[in-house]
């Protein structure tokens, strides 16, 4: 039987690096690995749950959100007796979920907005990749979550910019100010220059590739690339 997966490719991105990031800024500890497992089975549970919202196949995609569900309590409730302070993360979380669904009720769910608070998720995700190692928040935990959300907000500008908004020139100048801005926030806040190389790229394809015509196969293509060298240079920073 053919597993049902999320269709947003990107935000297998938004997955990963956020939590990458978290163990290279901390230490590396073997209770990620099932925190991994269960957050994965988690996001993967959002889907199923949202076409249940959507009332298409109810019956089916609550069997498969049920599953996932159970799947990531399994492993989460290794998390939670290695450090029950750990609940505070997916109850973090649940707000974020619930202005998903408010979105996807309202016929909405491609708003800008929507996808911000999506991307909130994944770098809650992050900070907890952060704690479950260091059992605290410090400044370092909280820059995974920021410089995660600075990226991949800029991602969905530009995708945004490239599809949907292709059309929209005041949307084009949004995401090129938005781009720009974090170069400039990044040059002022932190101690080093070097903390801007990871975002120029993002700066320059939103400006160069913004009229092009190109294939949802290339923007991923585009993505995935940026998305790693991203994660590769913010790996190296810290």
């Amino acid at each position: 039987m053919k597993m049902v997966i999320p269709k947003q490719h990107g935000a297998w991105a938004m997955l990963l690096i956020p939590y990458i990031l978290g163990i290279f800024a901390s230490t590396f500890h073997l209770i990620h690995i099932p925190l991994f497992i269960g957050w994965f089975f988690l996001y993967l549970a959002t889907y199923p749950l949202i076409m249940v919202v959507k009332g298409k196949k109810v019956p089916f995609y609550i069997k498969w959100a049920l599953g996932y569900l159970a799947a990531s309590f399994v492993f989460l409730t290794v998390v939670l007796v290695y450090d029950w302070q750990m609940v505070f993360f997916g109850l973090a979380m649940i707000p974020f979920f619930l202005l998903n669904i408010y979105f996807v009720k309202k016929k909405n769910e491609r708003s800008l907005a929507n996808d911000l608070f999506a991307i909130c998720v994944f770098c809650i995700g992050g900070l907890a990749s952060f704690y479950v190692s260091t059992e605290s928040l410090t400044v370092e935990g909280w820059n995974i979550a920021l410089f995660s959300f600075l990226y991949f907000a800029g991602s969905t500008f530009f995708i945004k910019s490239m599809i949907r908004e292709k059309k929209n020139t005041r949307f084009k100048w949004w995401s090129w100010g938005y781009h720009a801005f974090v170069i400039f926030l990044l040059l002022f806040w932190k101690e080093s220059w070097l903390w801007t190389l990871p975002y120029v790229p993002s700066l320059i394809r939103a400006i160069f590739l913004h009229g092009k015509k190109l294939s949802i196969v290339q923007l991923g293509i585009i993505e995935i690339v940026n998305s790693a060298f991203f994660l590769l240079l913010t790996t190296i920073l810290l």
